[in-house]
């Protein structure tokens, strides 16, 4: 008798669903515990969400494979997208602080008032408050963690979609 996996619409809500929990605590951790997020922290949340919308989206189409194909490499751009900006903010969290940049704007001034193009340059540089670590689980930030979601999520949803 041998151990069967879900299916690949069954994992993909999966995949929803520990999206949705990552954006729940995000929101408790702003709005009960007062962590104010920073800009990268903003960007984060953006891949999570989409990561979590492609799942959905492919837990409810059940793609074929094509389809999959197609739902894999979404899953890995938007992933490594996400890795890219949680990688940054851990990076600045781990630098010297004489290194840290300064604070900068909000990111809702920052859309206000500058360029899109200028406002992800400003949000990829980081500032000040982007280094502040102000929550730890096993030693590792919120934003180190996000990265290893981010990660293991990418890689089960390009297996889950390009499994036969």
């Amino acid at each position: 008798m041998g151990l069967s996996l879900p299916g690949k619409r069954v994992l993909n809500a999966a995949g929803f669903a520990a999206c949705a929990g990552l954006i729940a605590y995000a929101l408790y951790s702003e709005h009960v515990l007062y962590y104010e997020p920073c800009p990268l922290c903003v960007l984060q949340r953006v891949a999570v969400i989409a990561l979590g919308l492609l799942f959905l989206a492919a837990a409810l189409h059940g793609p074929r494979r094509r389809g999959g194909i197609a739902y894999a490499a979404l899953v890995a751009l938007t992933g490594l997208g996400g890795l890219v900006a949680a990688g940054r903010h851990v990076w600045l969290q781990h630098l010297p602080a004489d290194r840290v940049p300064a604070c900068g704007p909000g990111l809702d001034y920052m859309l206000d008032n500058f360029p899109l193009q200028q406002v992800v340059d400003m949000v990829f540089t980081g500032s000040g408050e982007c280094a502040t670590i102000d929550w730890q689980f096993l030693g590792l930030s919120m934003p180190a963690w996000v990265f290893i979601a981010i990660a293991a999520l990418t890689a089960g949803g390009v297996w889950n979609n390009l499994r036969r």
